[in-house]
């Protein structure tokens, strides 16, 4: 097995292959960082399905791709003189180093949580200085790329540090059923829309209120749609039906079926 540095440079090496002006390939020589963005996210993406997935070679197969996608913005980076991959590895130590003091600086610091996010702020405010900007908000830094339930989750926690939120799980439930009052009492398009949204970022804040991350449970819940609507495609047509042809009993009829047909297996008693 190669050593995790000889695999780096053999990388490397192929991402300059692949941009050499005149030898390279002509698709990877016309991208751009925004071109490749996209690309980023869904292979960030790919990994999360293949850490739920629980495959260990889908795993090391979609963090390769996620990895390409870091050299090949670093390698356009280099081409324009901005800067190397190795300049980003090297941001990378130094910024995990500052990160956690509580690991490599003598005093332990019990919050490690706490102080990530405490030295965060301070590098923010640090950078907006050096460029002559006022001192970011609470906000700031949120990026706006993340799916908006991530997103929603981050503007809350932001938010919740100088004191802007619920007290507690109960009152962000109350909160809920007063957006759904608003919801139903919505009648344009345009206000349908908003007071939905409202409903989605408060349901988000219980979620966060509980200890709960919202994009993943709603990942899961998608996981469990698509397992048991797969159940019913397959189960009507071993049964001669088509599926459009079925009426709204038999669809209710057949959904409670698959809710029992692929129900998880009880764990293991001792």
């Amino acid at each position: 097995m190669s050593t995790p540095v000889r695999g780096i440079d053999a990388l490397l090496a192929v991402m300059a292959r692949l941009r050499d002006p005149r030898t390279g390939c002509p698709w990877d020589l016309a991208q751009s960082s925004e071109t490749i963005a996209p690309y980023t996210l869904e292979e960030a993406y790919e990994v999360a399905d293949a850490i739920a997935s629980g495959q260990r070679d889908r795993l090391r197969d979609e963090l390769g791709d996620l990895l390409f996608q870091v050299v090949f913005h670093a390698r356009m980076a280099e081409e324009r003189g901005w800067f190397a991959f190795d300049d980003v590895a090297a941001g990378i130590e130094r910024k995990l180093v500052r990160r956690h003091p509580h690991v490599f600086a003598p005093q332990a610091d019990a919050d490690a949580a706490r102080r990530w996010e405490e030295i965060k702020a301070t590098e923010r405010t640090a950078a907006a200085l050096e460029r002559g900007e006022p001192p970011p908000g609470a906000l700031a830094g949120v990026p706006l790329a993340l799916p908006a339930l991530a997103r929603a989750a981050k503007l809350g926690q932001r938010a919740a540090r100088v004191g802007f939120d619920w007290p507690d799980a109960k009152a962000v439930r109350e909160k809920i059923t007063e957006e759904l009052a608003e919801l139903d009492a919505a009648q344009a398009s345009a206000a349908l829309t908003e007071e939905l949204g409202d409903l989605l970022f408060t349901l988000v804040n219980f979620a966060r209120h509980t200890q709960i991350d919202a994009e993943g449970a709603l990942r899961a819940a998608n996981a469990k749609f698509e397992r048991r609507f797969i159940w019913m495609e397959r189960t009507a047509a071993a049964r001669g039906r088509e599926l459009s042809a079925l009426t709204p009993e038999e669809w209710d009829a057949l959904w409670r079926e698959s809710k029992l047909a692929t129900a998880p297996e009880p764990p293991p008693t001792a």
